[in-house]
């Protein structure tokens, strides 16, 4: 659908609502192609986005190979991290197929030009004849880098502010969990037949959904003492665990469950000595793909295994909701819902940023 102009969509929605009064945004925010074009160029490209694990590039000729808003990205260490467009500069191939590796230089396998680790052009080859031919011309373009505790970021857009500065106040809030406890075990990935958005809306519900949706988690909650708080570009969900004995109360510790979220698409889970952390990244209108890495501190392998199992259960009941949601986002009946005002204020907090990051568009 494209009947609707970008203004006109960004005008069906008003970031200035107090929550009591508040609604989603139109439900075209959620399916039209042009939307989601601005949201790659505003948002994902506009932002820092999380792209590794920081023991991914732990040593010097460490790499990684991403997408970052369509764009083709490698970071590298050399001493230093380093991240690059995967582009060579000659003809435009990929310089580095791979996911991730190790290596000594970066050769582009079309024809043949070699970039140092720096992304220094190194060598171009029968280039012997070219005029006005300057190497020191042809390296690598560079694209922002840096790391936040466990993980690495990059940022397409050279006038977004730095890391920390993305941050806030969330850069110094996980360093009481000491997360440099826990060990990296198993990524699992999701596709999901819905807009990205409609995952991050069922996520920041406030628990709206879990009494319903997840009985098995809500056992191993407080749900009358959730709490949602929201701050610079990041929302944390907050609930104490429960006393309740139950197959997910074995494998989620400690006395209170963390959930925070930071705009635009990443969320960090934590529970007393484990974690899973979620990327949700566009893959077309209504579809996404999400990624989970589990993180641990020293349990067995059964431990391990019987709680990526209960969190496998949880995520198999948010996919098939968020996919009905995308489906009822079409129908004629539907264009906006309430927010709860008990519950929902981490959602309007999200339609807020995007709001904000789309209406300043260049």
């Amino acid at each position: 659908m494209r009947d609707r102009s970008i203004d006109e969509l960004l005008a069906g929605y008003n970031p200035d609502t107090p929550l009591t009064e508040a609604c989603t945004p139109p439900s075209a925010w959620y399916r039209d192609q042009d939307f989601a074009n601005e949201e790659t160029r505003r948002v994902f490209a506009g932002g820092w986005q999380m792209i590794a694990r920081r023991e991914q590039l732990q040593n010097h000729g460490d790499y990684i190979t991403a997408e970052i808003a369509g764009e083709p990205v490698i970071v590298v260490r050399d001493g230093e991290l380093r991240a690059f467009y995967n582009v060579c500069r000659h003809h435009a191939a990929r310089v580095v197929d791979s996911d991730a590796g190790s290596t000594r230089a970066l050769h582009c396998p079309y024809h043949g030009w070699t970039y140092s680790l720096d992304g220094s052009l190194r060598s171009a080859p029968n280039f012997s004849a070219a005029d006005d031919f300057d190497m020191a011309e042809h390296g690598l373009r560079p694209v922002r880098v840096a790391q936040w505790e466990r993980w690495v970021f990059v940022c397409l857009d050279d006038q977004a502010s730095d890391l920390p500065g993305w941050l806030g106040s969330l850069n110094t809030r996980l360093e009481p969990l000491c997360l440099d406890r826990l060990e990296f075990h198993q990524r699992v990935s999701y596709e999901i037949n819905c807009n990205w958005k409609v995952y991050v809306d069922n996520y920041l519900d406030g628990g709206y959904h879990v009494p319903f949706l997840h009985r098995e988690l809500d056992s191993t909650l407080d749900s009358s003492r959730y709490l949602v708080e929201t701050a610079d570009r990041y929302c944390l969900q907050s609930c104490p665990t429960s006393n309740a004995v139950s197959p997910a109360a074995s494998v989620r510790g400690g006395d209170m469950a963390l959930y925070y979220w930071l705009f635009p698409n990443l969320m960090i889970n934590w529970y007393e000595g484990l974690m899973d952390v979620n990327l949700v990244l566009p893959n077309g209108v209504g579809r996404c793909v999400v990624h989970f890495d589990y993180y641990f501190s020293g349990q067995s392998d059964a431990f391990k295994k019987d709680s990526m199992a209960v969190a496998h259960r949880v995520q198999l009941e948010d996919m098939a909701i968020c996919e009905s949601v995308q489906k009822g986002l079409a129908s004629r009946s539907y264009d906006v819902g309430r927010l709860s005002p008990a519950k929902e204020a981490g959602e309007q907090f999200f339609h807020r940023l995007l709001h904000g990051s789309l209406s300043s568009r260049a």
